[in-house]
């Protein structure tokens, strides 16, 4: 009979885990991007705050860094979020705010970073 019920929690358990893939998933805090844009009027801003879910720092840094490339020859949307796919990713960026916010997804994977 006490077998049952520590069965009974360890699959719940399991069901837990696997229905809640975003908790579990760790997060990442990786090198900034030290001047990305050399000889632009963008010199010495770095990307920064990069963050990574379930992808390596590399292509965390290798995201956001060609992906906000693509940010900067956009337009500037009249409520200030710049929406875009750039190689499959979904890049969200929020441009209200003193530092920009973006944000790429990628099926279960995700990077952030600021501007």
């Amino acid at each position: 009979m006490p077998r049952r019920p520590r069965l009974l929690a360890a699959s719940l358990a399991i069901v837990a885990a696997l229905a809640l893939p975003e908790a579990a998933a760790a997060v990442t805090a990786c090198e900034p991007v030290r001047d990305p844009y050399p000889g632009t009027r963008f010199e010495g801003v770095d990307l920064t705050r990069i963050r990574a879910v379930e992808v390596s720092c590399s292509t965390a840094r290798r995201v956001a860094k060609r992906a906000h490339r693509k940010a900067l020859g956009l337009r500037v949307p009249a409520d200030g979020i710049r929406r875009y796919m750039w190689r499959g990713w979904s890049v969200t960026g929020d441009l209200r705010p003193e530092k920009d916010r973006y944000v790429a997804r990628k099926g279960d994977r995700r990077v952030r970073w600021r501007f």
